[in-house]
């Protein structure tokens, strides 16, 4: 039996297993040793020292240039597109208490996707690309809206809800594939780089647009978490004690697009970083909402650096976008659990 660190005030009472304590710290470290890795190699390596001391200020105008404009941005930038998308992976599955539940599968992203994809067809040339990541936003909330008002009979199940979100999804890819077929050759090069997901090109100002709606999400997810674990028992139990199921569905689906919809909006469709960090963070920590949000926000933080890193290295001069090594892992994992929700 796992010894447990308990806490009891007048203001507070809980107990942890110290194992998840122990996890949580080490997966900090792991997340804290793969962001100073990937300052640190490039085309050209700079040592961890040279790093510290670009980031405090003190180190030669070159290295300063590479660290805080060039490598900085975009590590910041995959690290906080995948604990988004964790987290919003996280929070449907919980919603929906289906493991097969993320943004990409029920259909967030493809709304989003086929939103932006029309922008970069029919309007770009007039509005201009820092129109984008709104046109997606939006996209991603229609498609909440259609999924909702879709599954909705008196009520909204989680199946129906997962169902109608796959079918939604498969409409939108259709939309977004024709979209790009009718788009003239460079428009359709764009959108495809795009819908692979790349954090490529990355900039303080996209750090510091994408930065605010996290800050919102987060603290209503965590405010939400007790609500949540109640809601995980089942809609009868949960009834019983006093929640609102079929309120509470609404509030947590558009959080979950309210953490997805900003990274999507300005990294792209990273598909399967929210299907996958879910798991992994349930493997390391007890099933609590509070302990698992952070947990999964940790580890999709380190997919997507890590997949980053290896788009920057593994074929260069090319720069990889990548969603295609975060897709290479993620398509293999979801056949993975299909397999064992077999019946």
């Amino acid at each position: 039996m796992d010894k447990l660190l308990r806490v009891r005030n007048r203001f507070m009472s809980f107990s942890v297993p110290w194992k998840s304590i122990f996890s949580m710290s080490m997966t900090l470290l792991v997340f804290l040793l793969v962001l100073m890795f990937s300052l640190s190699v490039g085309e050209e390596f700079i040592p961890f020292t040279q790093v510290i001391l670009a980031l405090s200020g003190h180190s030669d105008s070159k290295i300063q240039l590479v660290i805080e404009i060039l490598r900085l941005p975009r590590v910041l930038m995959a690290a906080m597109v995948g604990a988004a998308l964790a987290s919003s992976g996280l929070v449907l599955q919980s919603m929906i208490r289906n493991p097969l539940a993320s943004p990409d599968i029920i259909g967030i992203t493809g709304g989003a996707s086929a939103a932006a994809v029309c922008f970069l067809s029919f309007f770009a040339s007039a509005f201009g690309l820092v129109w984008l990541p709104f046109f997606a936003i939006v996209g991603a909330l229609l498609a909440a809206l259609l999924i909702y008002g879709l599954a909705w009979n008196s009520g909204v199940t989680p199946m129906r809800l997962v169902l109608v979100g796959i079918g939604v999804s498969s409409a939108m890819g259709a939309v977004t594939t024709f979209v790009i077929a009718a788009s003239p050759l460079a428009t359709s090069i764009t959108a495809y780089i795009w819908l692979t997901g790349s954090v490529y090109g990355a900039s303080w100002a996209d750090v510091k647009a994408l930065l605010p709606w996290l800050c919102v999400s987060w603290p209503l997810a965590f405010y939400l978490a007790r609500r949540v674990n109640t809601q995980e028992l089942g809609d009868h139990i949960a009834t019983g004690l006093g929640i609102s199921v079929q309120r509470l569905r609404v509030v947590v689906l558009f959080l979950s697009v309210l953490m997805a919809a900003p990274a999507i909006a300005y990294a792209g469709a990273v598909g399967f970083v929210g299907l996958i960090a879910p798991h992994i963070a349930r493997r390391l920590v007890i099933r609590s909402f509070a302990f698992l949000l952070p947990m999964s926000a940790f580890v999709g933080a380190c997919l997507v650096m890590l997949a980053d890193l290896c788009g920057r290295l593994l074929f260069q001069p090319l720069d990889v976008p990548a969603g295609v090594f975060v897709s290479a892992i993620g398509a293999p994992f979801f056949i993975y659990l299909l397999y064992r929700q077999r019946f």
